[in-house]
């Protein structure tokens, strides 16, 4: 007994039906596997029909420019952010000299310390 004769004996039991949708699905997938690889080679291998995948790809990474631009902006939010936190340390000082849970002489000291930072 061959591979051929295996094979035969596979397909006798199935179906009619299950053997011609599948030589039907086999025959639409080298049809277009024929038509992508005739248009775009191996690339159509490794991407199909979608060639502009990797250009999508690359168009969406930043550039060196770009990374630059964000660390400036960056840069700036953190001065930004840090000038608010002293400002708000600042009245949280008053506030706690207000209400006598620090003297004039620790204020002092937490302001120079602000005013260091």
């Amino acid at each position: 007994m061959n591979g051929w004769d295996v094979l035969n004996n596979i397909i006798n039991g199935f179906p009619s039906v299950a053997i011609v949708l599948l030589l039907v699905a086999v025959i639409v997938a080298v049809i277009i596997f024929i038509v992508g690889f005739t248009r775009h080679g191996v690339d159509f291998i490794k991407h199909g029909f979608r060639q502009n995948l990797l250009s999508e790809l690359t168009a969406k990474l930043a550039t060196k420019e770009d990374i630059s631009n964000l660390k400036t902006e960056l840069d700036t939010i953190k001065d930004n952010h840090f000038g608010h936190l002293k400002n708000y340390l600042g009245v949280l000082n008053g506030v706690l000299l207000d209400k006598k849970i620090i003297d004039n002489e620790t204020r002092a000291r937490l302001d120079n310390e602000l005013r260091g930072m």
